[in-house]
């Protein structure tokens, strides 16, 4: 059999083996060449300049190995950036996006060499033209070459988690297609849920990450986490720091699976050496040895000590030369050797280590950043800027009209990095040495007047919402790590509205440092609150106006019990690890009850409206059930008592892993148990009011599942299983209808725009819920025949105390450790003070 001369040539070979996942479907190979001989016909005949906008998703891989079958010359970009460079300078014959393939004229325009094939960007950044031309033979070899190392089998599974417009998101792809692995295609991110649900659904073996890759595992507990046909892991596009890569080589040994340290360039198609994983721990500052078939050599030409020099490549994956303009195209390999741009040393064991860069050439979020040329694009745009690297991030001295915020983001879009990786600020005149040459120097130094956002700033507010002393807040921390849960998740959101002019999706799991301020454009469109805000906020509303007999709308606080639920598996069951799970939960639970439990002492003392039983949060199971009162506080038992008992089920080991594994399924199996004990068909005989407190977990198991369910189908389901169940609940078809609306909105419906003012005021009231639940049916009833004032008060109060108890809980704690001392200390104190009441109460009556 003769080797393929693309990879589409070995699709059909591989036969009915399956060669791509989805969270929709699975295609063999056989399926998938298919699908690519259907694509060759719509691409076009003659030899063309295709321009491919690509998504991690089956169609931008169907129609990239058709390109590359039909012998066309493709230009893979991201989507959605400006292509206007690349397309003014190629002047593409067809171009593919989300709206199909459009050919931009009807026979190929272009002569271009034979063996060429791909062209892609050096660092798809900065907006230059300039690419990089590779052939089949070096898209071949490299993928050869990684999937020997790699050891590449047919039973490997790797996720996508790179784009398919960046060189090392194509290797993966190239050498598990060539191997007949198969792929697991999605373009969200390692921060997400649905990524490690789809991971592990389809027994993924294989990661590929840069380095801000590993830095979002750290965070979200990857240590932690079940993977149990994890096989590898890979790390390129950029220096991990060493001590972060011993980190992950010990956890591999100890969890199964290995770590490949690996160093490559898009000038060598991908790879061009690799740390074997058995070294990854006693050599974490090298990048190892050679890939088969290449080699390494030290040019010492250069004043550089210890045998230090130049590091050269030799190899068949080495590119064909650059491209700058169209007519480059039709140029044959102009080049036999890489000279990498690293000055590097060969140690005695034979391996090599970088030790500096020759050239002004940075790398972040798995790009090469030449910071001269991104000074060029910005002068382009009338920007005059120096541009340095610190500590990973781009700094940017601009003399310029435009502000630093406007600077700061037009350098991330030229670099193509977050705004958060960019500092800018505007000078009158750019720093210059005596010999007129830049003060690179002076750039680098600490500016206060950066166009990001003002770091010391969201350090004070996260530090008020958690209770924190700001300077020991890390900005690399999200709010959850910082120990935020769905009480505090409130007024923090309420807070970053106010200082950022917008949410961004997911906020509470990125570090501080990317919370970024909106445009003045966006900040004229009104606010953003997210639905789980607004239904608290409305739901507590509607329990304190048909309470106080202003309107009857029932069904409030089986609308609160199931957004308690959605927080409970947003922010309880994070993938953490599990002690830091089980420690959210409980400071969760103490958030809630020992408020409540404080209240009621006073009511204890003041009125006649509780018993003794309600200190322990336990009038429904305990009685007695014959006072007008006792079950006033029926949601606050409810959901105390069930977080009680689902932090006992996280304490176990196996549920634990399950969760993780599967977190749909397992909130779905909750929920099927909560739905048995609606229609009880347990049996477990318990007494009416006993069982009221379990009746109503369905609605909470509810919330919990529509907060894992990720996919259209999953939601169809809880909203099909929640209409179902709601049917002849409350003998109350309008009350039936009201929650069923409310959960459709937290199903369906994520966020909501509104004006301003609204926006401030559900945040209020929504983190004020708790307090105002607990207070109003003491406040309202001073108000006689005035319902409407009467409620009005009962929020009022409930706000005011919500910030007295805020404002108090600042003075007294803080750090986080005095939080957890105080803790522990207060809550002894705390139980004598009630055991007193009570018996105060006790002889009172």
């Amino acid at each position: 059999m003769s080797p393929p001369t693309t990879l589409a040539d070995c699709l059909r070979a591989h036969g009915d083996r399956v060669a791509v996942y989805t969270a929709t479907e699975q295609l063999s190979y056989q399926t998938l060449a298919d699908r690519v001989a259907g694509t060759v016909t719509a691409l076009g005949t003659g030899r063309r300049l295709v321009l491919l906008e690509t998504h991690n998703d089956t169609d931008t891989l169907v129609q990239y190995l058709g390109a590359l079958a039909a012998g066309h010359v493709v230009i893979p970009v991201a989507a959605g950036r400006d292509h206007a460079a690349i397309m003014a300078t190629y002047d593409p014959d067809t171009v593919v996006d989300t709206a199909g393939v459009r050919h931009r004229r009807r026979e190929p325009g272009h002569r271009m060499h034979e063996d060429l094939t791909l062209l892609l960007s050096t660092s798809g950044s900065t907006g230059s033209p300039k690419l990089v031309r590779l052939s089949r033979a070096n898209l071949l070899s490299n993928a050869a070459a990684i999937a020997e190392y790699l050891d590449i089998r047919e039973t490997d599974r790797a996720a996508t988690t790179l784009p398919m417009s960046y060189c090392y998101g194509l290797s993966v792809v190239h050498s598990h297609l060539l191997h007949g692995a198969s792929l697991i295609l999605t373009e969200s991110s390692v921060l997400d849920d649905e990524f490690w649900s789809l991971f592990r659904r389809h027994r993924g073996t294989s990661l590929a990450g840069v380095p801000h890759t590993f830095d979002l595992l750290d965070r979200i507990g990857f240590d932690a986490m079940d993977l149990p046909h994890l096989r590898y892991v890979t790390q390129a596009g950029g220096r991990m720091p060493p001590e972060q890569v011993k980190d992950f080589a010990t956890l591999g040994r100890r969890r199964g699976w290995q770590l490949f340290v690996m160093y490559g360039a898009t000038e060598a198609t991908a790879r061009m050496a690799y740390l074997p994983p058995d070294l990854a721990e006693s050599h974490p500052n090298s990048i190892g040895r050679p890939i088969p078939g290449g080699s390494l050599s030290i040019d010492t030409s250069g004043d550089w000590p210890d045998g230090a020099g130049h590091l050269v490549y030799r190899g068949p994956n080495v590119m064909m030369g650059y491209a700058h303009q169209a007519s480059d195209l039709t140029l044959g390999p102009t080049l036999d050797e890489l000279r990498t741009g690293d000055i590097a040393r060969r140690c005695t064991d034979g391996l090599y280590e970088i030790i500096g860069r020759s050239g002004r050439f940075v790398k972040l979020y798995g790009l090469r950043i030449d910071l001269q040329q991104l000074e060029g694009t910005l002068s382009l745009h009338g920007v005059d800027a120096l541009c340095v690297e610190t500590d990973g991030t781009i700094t940017v001295a601009a003399a310029t009209s435009r502000s630093a915020e406007a600077v700061q983001q037009l350098t991330a879009d030229a670099a193509g990095v977050p705004t958060a990786a960019v500092r800018a600020t505007v000078v009158d005149e750019l720093p210059r040495l005596a010999s007129g040459k830049p003060d690179y120097h002076a750039v680098r130094a600490p500016t206060a007047s950066d166009g990001g956002a003002d770091t010391s700033e969201l350090r004070v507010v996260f530090g008020e919402v958690l209770h924190l002393d700001p300077a020991t807040i890390d900005t690399d921390a999200s709010f959850v790590d910082l120990g935020g849960n769905s009480l505090s998740y409130v007024a923090m959101s309420v807070r970053l509205e106010r200082a950022l002019g917008r949410l961004p999706t997911r906020w509470h799991l990125m570090p501080l440092r990317d919370l970024q301020p909106a445009t003045a454009l966006r900040r004229r469109w009104g606010s953003i609150v997210e639905t789980s805000v607004a239904l608290r906020a409305a739901a507590i509303v509607l329990i304190v106006g048909s309470h106080a007999d202003l309107f009857k709308l029932w069904g409030g606080a089986h609308l609160l019990l199931g957004v308690a639920g959605y927080n409970f598996g947003r922010f309880c069951l994070t993938p953490v690890p599990r002690h830091q799970r089980v420690r959210h939960l409980r400071t969760t639970i103490a958030w809630i009850a020992f408020p409540s439990i404080a209240w009621i002492a006073v009511a204890l003392v003041l009125t006649d409206d509780y018993q003794a039983s309600n200190l322990l949060l336990a009038n429904k199971i305990l009685g007695p059930s014959d006072s007008m009162t006792a079950g006033r506080l029926w949601f606050v038992e409810v959901l105390v008592w069930i977080l009680v008992a689902l932090t006992a089920v996280c304490c176990l080991p196996a549920a634990d892993r399950w969760e993780r594994y599967r977190p749909f399924g397992f909130s779905a199996a909750f929920l099927v148990f909560g739905l048995a004990l609606r229609y009880d068909l347990l049996g477990f005989g318990l007494g009416r009011e006993a069982w009221f407190t379990v009746l109503a977990f369905w609605f909470f198991a509810a919330g919990w599942a529509a907060a894992k369910a990720i996919t259209v189908r999953q939601r169809v389901a809880v909203t099909a299983v929640l209409a179902v169940g709601l049917v002849g609940y409350f003998g109350d078809p309008h009350r039936e209808a009201l929650v069923l609306a409310g959960f459709a909105l937290l199903i369906w419906l994520p966020a909501l725009r509104c004006p301003a003012p609204v926006a401030a005021i559900c945040g209020a009231l929504a983190e004020a819920s708790l307090q105002i639940y607990l207070t109003h049916y003491q406040v309202y009833p001073l108000f006689g025949g005035h319902p409407a004032i009467g409620v009005f008060a009962s929020l009022a109060v409930g706000v005011v105390l919500t910030h007295l108890v805020t404002a108090a809980r600042a003075r007294l704690v803080g750090g986080r450790k005095t939080v957890h001392n105080g803790l522990l200390s207060g809550c002894c104190k705390f139980g004598h003070g009630i055991l007193s009441v009570a018996r105060r109460a006790s002889r009172r009556r």
